[in-house]
Formats: structure tokens, C-alpha cells, sequence
């Protein structure tokens, strides 16, 4: 190929494609479906930044309805990978927490891929680092955005 940009993003691609097997292979062992998965690393998601996940805040994240989302919630809080926790400050609201059952099996599951991607990153320096970082980001946003889309694509 001759466009180093457009062979990277082929190999985005194929990245996405690999993990979205590994997020699938994670789903059927534990018994879970995507929006599951995807339920569970909002949650996770939102705990590393040190904020509160609400259902409504759930719903956006993962683009379901309250209906939905309450459903989802239900059947993760039933299975025990989620429990739902009244804020102190405000008895209304409830945020929700991933159980430590849940954090186990993704840190089981996820771990060795973790360190093998951290290891890959060695020989990386810390401009390049960077470089990779801000791309990662970026890229996201724009992916984020055509997912969200409304509409047909736009080619």
C-alpha cells in the first residue's frame, strides 16, 4: 500500500476486529452480551476517573434507552457483577459499582492481554509514546463520533 495513513488505518481495523473477539470470547464465558461488556467497562471506565457512573450516565455511555438500561442493570445486579450504591450526600441518587467479583474475572481474563500490550510498548520512548497516545485519543473521538451518528455514513 502506498498511503502509510490509509494502511494505518486498515491496521485499526484488523485491531478493532481482534479485540472485539477477545471482548466476545470474554462475553460468552461469563455468560454476557456486548452491551453487557460494554455496561461493564463504562462502569469501570468511570471508577479509574474517580467518578460515580449514574443509570442515566450508563444509558448515554452505551446508548440505551432508560428502559433499557434499567433491564441491563437488573440482569448485571442479578447475576452480581454490578450493584447499585445510594450517594451519601443525596439519598436520590444511585450510582452504580462494579463488584469485585466482576473487577476478578476482567483482571483474570484481561491481564495477560494487558501485559502483552504493555510489554509491546517497551521499546517505545516516551515522544513516541506520546505520539501514540494522542493519536489513540484522537482517533477514538472520531470513531466515538461516527458511531453515534445519525443518519446513513457519510463516504
Amino acid at each position: 500500500m502506498d498511503d502509510p495513513r490509509a494502511e494505518i488505518a486498515l491496521l485499526l481495523r484488523r485491531l478493532n476486529v481482534e479485540l472485539d473477539a477477545v471482548a466476545a470470547r470474554f462475553a460468552e464465558l461469563h455468560g454476557l452480551g456486548r452491551t453487557d461488556v460494554r455496561a461493564l467497562v463504562a462502569i469501570m471506565d468511570a471508577a479509574r476517573r474517580g467518578q460515580a457512573l449514574t443509570a442515566g450516565a450508563l444509558g448515554s455511555a452505551v446508548e440505551l434507552s432508560s428502559a433499557s438500561v434499567t433491564a441491563l442493570v437488573d440482569r448485571l445486579e442479578r447475576v452480581g457483577h454490578v450493584r447499585r450504591v445510594r450517594d451519601p450526600e443525596d439519598r436520590r441518587r444511585v450510582a452504580l459499582e462494579i463488584s469485585d467479583s466482576a473487577m476478578s474475572a476482567g483482571a483474570e481474563f484481561f491481564g495477560g492481554l494487558q501485559r502483552d500490550l504493555v510489554a509491546v510498548m517497551g521499546d517505545f520512548d516516551e515522544a513516541e509514546l506520546a505520539v501514540v497516545r494522542r493519536f489513540l485519543q484522537e482517533a477514538t473521538g472520531v470513531v466515538a463520533g461516527h458511531a453515534r451518528a445519525s443518519g446513513p455514513p457519510v463516504c
